[in-house]
């Protein structure tokens, strides 16, 4: 896949997050003329505009790349919320919008959207839930848009939990099914690992990861969906 063009330089660390997690490889431009220059040889395969600090120089950019004699789409456009009015009349400009500071999930389902709508682009293998957003074919893990550092247990670990939500799992099926049969640690393992995946949620997301007493953990479902 061809990187996304994104904008400005630097763009919020937030989105950064979101696309590196999500898989989507991206360039940062700050105008029209960089458009052009850092283009890529078999074009951009999209575009992620922020409008938040400067809405003429952020619209005077979509008008641009819809302007080529080949338009650069699906464009996405991100706004702060004070900003929605600024979108009227110029709907020509974009193919949607999202507010700024939006979800993980949200921005990944608006571009995968687009990129269905359009036929262009690599739908990448991904889990998302709520804040969380998990790629199978990166090993990369972000939350709220930010990246997670997790070790390779750490990640497939999460990555068995968060394919079956809701379901639980006692600590000796979670050794086999993600250790394997040959693992001679312990459930104890398990329970270290738990703990090291909820200190690097944080607090506000430690539930992600439920503990069913007597029985074993799963992946939480209902307090944390947008």
């Amino acid at each position: 896949m061809e990187p996304l063009l994104v904008h400005p330089v630097p763009p919020p660390a937030w989105l950064s997050g979101v696309l590196d997690a999500a898989g989507y490889p991206w360039r940062a431009v700050a105008d029209a003329h960089d458009a052009v220059r850092d283009e890529p040889e078999e074009g951009w395969s999209g575009a992620v505009v922020c409008v938040d600090e400067s809405p003429e120089s952020g619209f005077a950019l979509c008008r641009a790349l819809r302007k080529r004699e080949e338009p650069v789409q699906p464009l996405l456009v991100v706004v702060e919320r004070l900003q929605l009015e600024e979108l009227d009349f110029r709907e020509d400009l974009f193919d949607d919008f999202v507010v700024m500071g939006a979800s993980a999930a949200e921005i990944e389902a608006r571009l995968s959207h687009l990129f269905r709508r359009t036929g262009r682009g690599k739908q990448h293998d991904l889990i998302v839930h709520g804040p969380l957003a998990l790629n199978l074919e990166t090993y990369q893990a972000a939350l709220d848009g930010r990246p997670l550092d997790l070790t390779f247990m750490e990640y497939e670990l999460l990555r068995f939990l968060a394919a079956h939500p809701g379901k639980v799992f006692t600590r000796e099926v979670l050794l086999s099914r993600v250790w394997g049969y040959e693992y001679f640690g312990g459930a104890r393992t398990v329970d270290v690992h738990v703990r090291r995946l909820r200190a690097k949620f944080g607090e506000e997301h430690a539930h992600l990861i439920e503990t069913v007493r007597s029985v074993g953990y799963r992946f939480g479902t209902v307090r944390w969906l947008p």
